[in-house]
C-alpha cells in the first residue's frame, strides 16, 4: 500500500514536469493578427548592412515596428543624448515622406 502512494506521487511529478516542457513549441504564425514583422534589408543604411545578422535584424525590427520600441525606455544612459525611448537608439527621425534617418547608437 505504501509503495502505491510513492508510485502515484512519482507519476504526478512526472506529469507536471512533462506538461511544463511541452507548451512552448507552438510556432508563431507571421500572418496572425498582432504578429511583428521585419523591414526589408534594402531599407538599411550601408553601415548596418555590413553588420552582424543580429544587428541588422534589430534595425529591421525598429523600422517595421516603431510603435513597439517607443514603449520601452533605454537603460544605457542615452537620455542625456536626448533619447526618449529604445526607438531613438535606432532611428533619429521618420520624415513625413516615410524616409528614415538612422541613428548609429544601437550599432555598437
Amino acid at each position: 500500500m505504501l509503495r502505491t502512494g510513492y508510485v502515484i506521487a512519482l507519476l504526478g511529478v512526472l506529469v507536471i514536469v512533462v506538461s511544463g516542457c511541452g507548451g512552448a513549441s507552438t510556432p508563431v504564425n507571421p500572418a496572425s493578427p498582432g504578429a511583428l514583422s521585419l523591414a526589408p534589408e534594402s531599407v538599411l543604411p550601408d553601415f548596418v548592412r555590413s553588420a552582424p545578422p543580429q544587428v541588422k535584424e534589430a534595425y529591421r525590427f525598429a523600422v517595421a515596428n516603431p510603435d513597439v520600441l517607443k514603449q520601452y525606455p533605454c537603460y544605457c544612459g542615452c537620455t542625456a543624448a536626448g533619447h526618449r525611448s529604445n526607438l531613438d537608439c535606432y532611428i533619429k527621425e521618420q520624415k513625413s515622406d516615410g524616409a528614415v534617418v538612422f541613428d548609429d547608437h544601437a550599432f555598437g
